[in-house]
């Protein structure tokens, strides 16, 4: 439950807008890259001090600021209060248990998503908050620094001018944060779709105890992506038809492009949560037959010893005066008829198709 919900008791009782950092704990550097670029133009540094980012402020061309790590708060307070963020987007940022959202405040637009990757060594998805700020001439990136990112082929496109990232403006830039992102929800997706096939076909030739434990952890993970990628179709609806000057018509297109490819996501995890179910009901139900077979089974055995059991209790008690005893052929004839008896109740079962 530790990926579904983060601890929030350290802000408990504090003012709203009071800066504490909730989340995995880091204590590593904090690393803050700068892309600035237009059509003719590129510059991309990594800078020393939060200070080198205040110069790209109000510069015309097009900035983005990534920033890993948001542990530091004095560093997050800095670049935010150059960049005059209000004091409860610093607060959402550094809570990394938000809700998929988008926030207008007029001058700037405030975008939280969940970007997803699989942990190999583990076994498990991992998450992390990713929170864009769109500005009229830039945008900021915050990162909780776990994994990487999926932002390097934008990077490349950036570098080498291909495409029309260069020739666009700042909200071209956030629709392609954002695309990228929603990008690697498919390759997840793809990743545990095989994962259930190849449980599937285990299901059907041997549902041992193992397969039940990998379903649960399976259907844990479709809540953990319902919860990721659920209130994505509000926040990029909002952005399509919202009527922010910050994002030009020409980008709402690609925007709807990204929204298309929100519902696809939503609908595959849905199936997948469907297919888990009845994986569910198939690994009982195939758990109920064989103890069923197997109570059959111990139940026509158990039949069948029933007289048998029934004649070597009466020659069992030891009479004296019984006529059987001291017939010399009583033995033979008595083991013969008990097993002409099984063998008849074997033929009878046959033919009602117990057997």
């Amino acid at each position: 439950m530790a990926r579904l919900t983060k601890k929030r008791s350290k802000k408990a009782g504090l003012p709203p807008g009071t800066l504490v950092h909730i989340g995995e704990r880091t204590t590593g550097q904090v690393k803050i890259t700068i892309m600035d670029y237009d059509e003719k133009s590129f510059l991309e540094r990594e800078a020393d001090t939060v200070e080198a980012c205040f110069a790209f402020k109000d510069k015309p061309t097009v900035t983005w600021i990534n920033v890993e790590g948001i542990h530091n708060v004095e560093i997050l307070a800095k670049l935010c209060d150059c960049f005059g963020l209000h004091p409860l987007v610093q607060e959402d940022i550094l809570n990394s248990d938000q809700r998929p959202k988008m926030e207008d405040y007029g001058s700037y637009l405030y975008i939280v998503l969940k970007m997803l990757s699989f942990n190999e060594k583990n076994n498990e998805l991992v998450t992390e908050q990713i929170s864009l700020i769109l500005g009229p001439n830039f945008v900021i990136s915050f990162q909780e620094g776990i994994e990487g990112d999926v932002f390097n082929q934008i990077r490349d496109r950036i570098r080498n001018d291909k495409g029309r990232i260069r020739k666009m403006g700042v909200d071209y830039l956030a629709y392609s944060l954002i695309d990228s992102i929603v990008d690697s929800y498919f390759a997840i997706l793809e990743k545990t779709g095989e994962s259930i096939e190849l449980l599937e076909e285990k299901l059907i030739t041997n549902p041992a105890p193992e397969i039940l434990h990998t379903i649960h952890n399976l259907k844990r993970d479709m809540i953990f992506l319902r919860k990721s990628v659920w209130p994505l179709r509000e926040l990029i609806s909002g952005l399509q038809r919202g009527e922010s000057a910050l994002i030009r018509p020409d980008t709402q297109l690609y925007l709807r492009d990204v929204y298309d490819h929100t519902i696809q996501v939503m609908d595959t995890i849905e199936t997948f949560r469907d297919m888990l179910s009845g994986m569910l009901d198939i690994y009982l139900s195939s758990i109920s037959n064989r103890m069923n077979a197997v109570m059959k089974v111990l139940t026509i055995i158990a039949t069948i010893f029933m007289p048998l059991t029934f004649m070597a209790g009466v020659y069992g008690m030891n009479f004296k005066y019984m006529p059987e005893l001291e017939w010399r052929f009583g033995y033979p004839v008595v083991l013969l008829i008990m097993f002409a008896i099984g063998i008849l109740m074997l033929i009878f079962f046959k033919r009602k198709k117990w057997l």
